[in-house]
């Protein structure tokens, strides 16, 4: 029989080789047996007043604060130091983490007037907006890493945009708010205006600056020893959560099918994380970014916190049930899309140099030269090239 830390690396090896795959299950689960999400939400904790902002303490936020401290315990501090000596490819990422996507939405509100239901549009637009506004999302620096991006300016772009998201996360959806009529517009300024800084500041930055704290102060062999078990419970919390937040909208998309809306919805929203994909590597070219700052410029402009927005979008827009759409679809559209990206990056990435021996001066390493049709000069090249 295996032991328990045995068994709990075995099965968060299983759930994270299968999350996607877990991830539409419990997206199936939350469209025909909601119960149990709804359950999930109902109730408070307690209420937060963080000045003139208030915000019920519900046990999504719970989750999605432990998600978030979980995620500050495995960042090493030190992987940083080096970023801000450097500090242009990380405020260029930061930048275009906010533009791109408020871009994509003009385009879309410009591009879907002829549309014959508005109502629909301005859920998108909502939908859309909340994944605009949220930070990158953690999980960009595990792609990054694996495609050997930038380690340290991964870490930095996702600290940052979670640092700066009570600024500019009600600037992203009051920018929005602008582009949207209505109850949809007054409800994405309410949105912005009243709660967020709060949420943000309670539910988001305290849990992660607590989790880089507790990192330094135990070590990071301590953290090494727990991360099987932080692993585990990362994945089941975000299933969990997926589950909660996926039972309010859902289960009536299933009840009242409505094709064109869900495949206009699927279709914008995997463009705009096709786009952001490519925009990051874009703008990292554009500066002249090596190769692996562009590998994590594309997955962080391509992958956002949508466990937040979701979070957020439950608590403030409950009566809006169909702009949670647009984030469910993209928190597993960037998923594919990171994979596929993982793979073209693989594919066109040259394979490493051989190691050149070096030959000893002399007779021995004239005659190879003269074998190689090359001169002394150009094999000290090919040496120090290797």
């Amino acid at each position: 029989m295996a032991d328990r830390p045995g068994l709990t690396a075995w099965l968060a090896r299983v759930l994270h080789r299968h999350f996607l795959l877990l991830l539409f299950v419990s997206y199936a689960a939350a469209a025909v047996w909601p119960g149990p999400g709804l359950a999930l939400r109902r109730g408070s904790l307690g209420r937060i007043e963080l000045g003139w902002e208030r915000f019920d303490l519900s046990l999504p936020v719970v989750m999605l604060a432990c998600l978030l401290f979980n995620a500050g315990l495995g960042v090493q501090v030190r992987q940083l130091r080096g970023l801000w000596h450097r500090p242009r490819v990380l405020i260029a990422g930061l930048a275009a983490n906010l533009a791109f996507p408020i871009a994509f939405i003009l385009a879309v509100t410009w591009g879907m007037r002829p549309w014959h239901n508005p109502h629909e549009v301005q859920n998108i637009l909502i939908g859309l907006a909340l994944v605009a506004a949220m930070p990158i999302a953690g999980s960009s620096t595990a792609w990054s890493q694996n495609t050997d991006g930038d380690l340290a300016l991964s870490l930095g772009l996702v600290l940052g945009s979670t640092l700066l998201s009570p600024l500019m996360t009600p600037l992203a959806l009051h920018v929005v708010g602008l582009m949207a009529s209505g109850n949809y517009a007054t409800a994405l300024h309410a949105l912005a205006s009243g709660g967020t800084g709060a949420f943000l500041a309670i539910g988001v930055i305290v849990p992660s600056l607590s989790g880089i704290a507790l990192g330094l102060a135990v070590g990071p062999s301590r953290i090494e020893a727990a991360k099987p078990a932080l692993r585990l419970l990362n994945s089941l919390i975000l299933l969990a959560l997926n589950y909660s937040n996926a039972a309010v909208s859902l289960p009536q998309a299933i009840a009242e099918p409505d094709l064109d809306f869900l495949a206009v919805t699927l279709g914008l929203v995997a463009g705009l994380c096709i786009l952001a994909f490519a925009a990051g590597w874009t703008v990292a070219r554009l500066i002249g970014a090596g190769r692996d700052q562009r590998v994590s410029l594309m997955f962080a402009l391509g992958m956002n916190n949508n466990g937040t927005g979701l979070v957020l979008a439950s608590m403030a827009l409950a009566g809006y049930p169909r702009v949670m759409l647009p984030i469910i679809f993209y928190n597993m559209a960037q998923h594919l899309v990171a994979g596929a990206a993982n793979a073209l990056v693989d594919r066109a990435s040259p394979p490493p140099k051989a190691a050149t021996r070096e030959i000893p001066a002399g007779p021995a390493r004239v005659a190879a030269n003269r074998r190689r049709g090359r001169t002394a000069g150009q094999q000290e090249i090919a040496i120090e090239r290797a």
